[in-house]
């Protein structure tokens, strides 16, 4: 943390990045204030009775929103519509060639699938929107009609859209990226709720009426999140780097390769998908059948609705981030492309011969790997569960998503916030 606000300082010193710095702020400001706009014809009280009974989904999506969807604002849908559609974006240049293609094609193809994620958002926004309005009937003043069907739903989807817009604004002006630094604005907005929820169970005693070990056990979630938090900077920045080797041969009078490298393999290469993933599998059955029929008690609803209080449910949930995130590795890296562009290029791994040995042997590497990354992931998402089974207390603030992506967003911007250093010190000594 230290080394993070030494970073930050000397920034500041720099014109260039502290005018970069006070845009970065001035945007997500007005994002903060945009979370605290309500919607026209929408009932808050009404609404947030409904978003007690919405279950575990609707507690993950109020975090990520900054608690906009809680409090019924403009931006209640935060920028999860731009997500979801990044998502399938990028299932879909897996799976369509000429998607593929564009990928491949270099800044040109990323802009024109840049275009399409946005597109993308405003449409699953939009129907978002519509399933969110329609689901909330009760909370609309006056009812339902479609001046207010439309007025609310195109709300929300505006919303979306201009969050969109901040995004990229803060990624062209500001420093770091636009959409990580909303999604990290909004769950760190909820820290001081979530400190008040602690501070509310220790009063009345859910921790236990002797004072001393209620705040013994407090002092002890403190010392869990800061236990998480450094396991995941820790699994974050850890990597497995198979040596290479590069072979030596003349071209002319030149002599090229020979050279030593490695290959970073990432523990956790598939970052937080394989949690948002899982989460969406979850809570979509629980989600349509409360839509439908808010007061059904039948069994599929209640096993979602009781989490996290279920370990069947924890059980199954943690099986599913470990099984996309092996499904999401695999995706993301190929061993036989990596073992092919160095036989290509006369490279190869001391002790293993090139060609099929070779992408068997990363495969290897990766599957292992890849067990001990899905592991991590699912313990730290189970872990509110865990301690909420021990304590009393559910819905802690540094459930696995959050925490990850909290993470995830320092990391990178500080690393954005070094290089911009790094290249106006070369700047200054070249001049």
């Amino acid at each position: 943390m230290g080394g993070m606000l030494e970073v930050l300082r000397n920034a500041w010193k720099i014109p260039d990045l502290r005018k970069k710095l006070l845009v970065t702020i001035a945007l997500l400001l007005v994002y903060r204030i945009g979370a605290h706009i309500p919607v026209p014809g929408l009932n808050a009280e009404e609404f947030a009775k409904m978003f007690a009974q919405g279950g575990s989904l609707f507690g993950f999506v109020n975090i990520v929103t900054g608690g906009a969807l809680r409090d019924a604002t403009i931006f209640a849908m935060s920028i999860t519509p731009y997500i979801n559609s990044s998502i399938i974006m990028q299932l879909l240049t897996v799976a369509i060639p000429r998607l593929e293609a564009l990928a491949k094609e270099g800044e040109e193809g990323r802009k024109i699938l840049g275009q399409y994620v946005r597109y993308g958002a405003v449409i699953l926004g939009f129907l978002q929107a519509a399933a969110l309005t329609w689901g909330m009937q009760s909370a609309i003043v006056g009812g339902l009609t479609i001046v207010s069907f439309v007025t609310i739903t195109l709300t929300f989807t505006a919303g979306t859209a201009f969050l969109m817009w901040l995004g990229e604004k803060i990624t062209e002006h500001g420093i770091g990226n636009g959409i990580s630094l909303i999604i990290f604005t909004g769950i760190v907005s909820q820290a001081p709720a979530a400190a008040q929820t602690i501070y509310a169970n220790w009063k009345v005693g859910t921790f236990g009426t002797n004072k001393i070990i209620a705040t013994l056990i407090v002092l002890l979630i403190l010392l869990a999140f800061v236990a998480v938090v450094a396991a995941v900077i820790w699994v974050s920045e850890s990597e497995r780097r198979i040596p290479v080797q590069y072979a030596k041969r003349v071209v002319g009078r030149k002599m090229y390769g020979g050279q030593s490298t490695h290959i970073p393999i990432k523990v956790n290469w598939a970052g937080v998908m394989p949690i948002i993933f899982a989460m969406s599998i979850m809570m979509f059955p629980s989600t349509i059948i409360g839509f439908i029929n808010p007061d059904s008690t039948s069994g599929i609803v209640n096993f979602f609705k009781e989490w996290p209080s279920k370990i069947s449910y924890s059980v199954v949930y943690a099986l599913l981030i470990m099984g996309f995130t092996f499904f999401y590795t695999f995706i993301q890296f190929n061993p036989i492309e990596l073992a092919n562009n160095l036989k290509k290029n006369g490279g190869f791994i001391p002790g293993i011969r090139p060609g099929k040995p070779t992408s068997d042997y990363i495969a290897k590497i990766l599957n292992r790997i890849t067990w001990f990354g899905g592991l991590f992931l699912a313990l730290v998402t189970v872990l509110p569960s865990i301690i909420g089974n021990l304590t009393g207390v559910y819905g802690l603030f540094f459930g696995g998503t959050s925490l990850l992506i909290l993470v995830g967003v320092a990391i990178d911007t500080v690393r954005e916030v070094e290089s911009m250093m790094l290249m106006r010190h070369y700047k200054g000594f070249l001049d």
